[in-house]
């Protein structure tokens, strides 16, 4: 059969990218109120895949596994600040911030692989780190501020893939524990809100109330794909094709929703794109090397 996983990873991504089209429709309600319903509808489907799949005897293996579960609980209070900064940025005019974070997440994450892992890193990627970072000073002087979005997005993000590198479950039952650690919070501040009068009550009306439970959907299905997906994919082609997401999310910012590009933002997109171009030349000819080593021996 034909290698399906580049196709399986490329529809991931697309996902991802158009994902912001979804949580638009809630933007009437409070983020914090989507960011616990997501949270608690996805732990719903993923018990409901569990079931299917009879995956409960390694969620009870994993229970068994301190040091696992505190990895995965770790895993979990990372991708809630992601979900829920993301989710605020999108439906209050910011989505080119977490388009841009999603640009930098690379080279976020390779600082992190140096600092934490040790990983040497070659002149090309640490002169994407220095455009990076010279691209994002420019910013904040122009700016005259951090852009905290994308760094908080980016950087949840790139925490939660170093903390996932010791992780040794599948993804099905990694989403599980990471929602299942979140939900009873989530449940609370759902509970709390409504009863406050903050909640999606007075907010939603007849079928809209259906966009809760399908937060839980498009939150997931991506996720499978991914997992079904990346172990058939080579890196320097899953490393190009996750350009998708933010590439999608900046086109529907600008076209969709009349977010304004302006000057600075042209230049820290520039900076950062040409930091990203030298990170993939760095990993491409990382991959020839390697070709040519093992031809050799």
């Amino acid at each position: 059969m034909k290698n399906r996983g580049p196709l399986y990873v490329m529809i991931c991504y697309i996902l991802w990218g158009l994902l912001p089209a979804f949580w638009k429709l809630l933007r009437e309600v409070d983020s914090l109120y989507v960011l616990c319903a997501r949270i608690v509808w996805s732990l719903v489907l993923m018990m409901a895949i569990l079931t299917v799949r009879r995956g409960f005897g390694t969620v009870r293996a994993v229970l068994r596994n301190r040091r696992e579960w505190l990895r995965l609980t770790l895993g979990g209070c990372c991708i809630c600040v992601n979900w829920g900064v993301f989710i605020w940025a999108v439906n209050n005019g910011h989505m080119m911030d977490s388009s841009l974070a999603y640009y930098m997440n690379p080279i976020l994450s390779i600082l992190l692989g140096t600092a934490f892992f040790h990983e040497r890193l070659s002149r090309l990627r640490w002169l994407a780190v220095g455009v990076t970072f010279t691209g994002l000073v420019v910013a904040i002087v122009r700016f005259g501020q951090i852009p905290w979005i994308a760094l908080v997005i980016g950087g949840s993000f790139a925490v939660y893939g170093a903390v996932k590198k010791g992780v040794h479950v599948d993804a099905d039952i990694s989403m599980f524990f990471e929602t299942a650690t979140l939900a009873p919070f989530a449940l609370a501040v759902i509970v709390w809100m409504e009863a406050h009068g903050t909640g999606a009550a007075g907010v939603l009306h007849g079928a809209q109330w259906l966009l809760l439970p399908l937060a839980g959907v498009v939150t997931t299905v991506p996720l499978l794909f991914f997992a079904a997906g990346i172990r058939r994919t080579p890196m320097t082609v899953s490393g190009v094709l996750m350009y998708i997401n933010p590439t999608l999310q900046l086109l529907m910012s600008v076209l969709l929703f009349g977010e304004k590009f302006t000057a600075t933002y042209a230049i820290l997109f520039g900076f950062v794109w040409s930091g990203l171009a030298l990170y993939v030349l760095s990993g491409l000819r990382g991959s020839r090397s390697q070709k040519e080593s093992a031809s050799c021996e």
